[in-house]
């Protein structure tokens, strides 16, 4: 299953990627949310190789899942790659300049299910793709709005 999310943030792309590549943020919000989360790479600086491995209740069940950065262009691409138990997932992240203080980001997300069971559930996100769709949209433009916020605060915007 493939999805695909575009918006528009009025902040830079280089402010942009660094809000996108703030780890340590992204680690902070899935233990808020009540996810165990296990850095497993012994890199001294973020960058590709990066990975974690995630574990969270999904449907009354304990999941696991592996994250590994396996590209990062700075200020332009981003690759995340997943592995869990019953599917794999690459997600995709582009950012492009359409003007000084305004960045697109394309976000994509394909998902290949490993198991019959994976299989049977996809099917069920297929039938209700629009649904589906609208709240990958919804949400990623909620996370765009949040990184705008942050670039019209003024300590938002001293490089890290």
């Amino acid at each position: 299953m493939k999805l695909a999310a575009k918006y528009d943030i009025e902040a830079p792309a280089d402010f942009v990627y660094r809000e996108l590549s703030d780890f340590d943020a992204w680690e902070r919000m899935a233990l808020r949310r009540g996810a165990e989360v296990t850095r497993v790479d012994t890199l001294a600086k973020p960058g590709p190789g990066l990975e974690w491995l995630v574990s969270f209740k999904f449907r009354a069940k304990y999941r696991s899942l592996r994250i590994r950065l396996t590209e990062a262009r700075a200020a332009s691409h981003m690759t995340v790659t997943l592995q869990a138990g019953l599917a794999d997932g690459v997600i995709t992240i582009d950012l492009m300049d359409l003007a000084t203080t305004r960045t697109r980001v394309d976000v994509r997300l394909e998902v290949k299910p490993k198991t019959f069971a994976a299989r049977l559930y996809m099917q069920t996100l297929r039938l209700s793709r629009k649904k589906v769709e609208a709240t990958y949209s919804q949400r990623v433009a909620q996370l765009a709005v949040e990184m705008e916020d942050r670039y019209r605060r003024p300590a938002a915007r001293a490089p890290r």
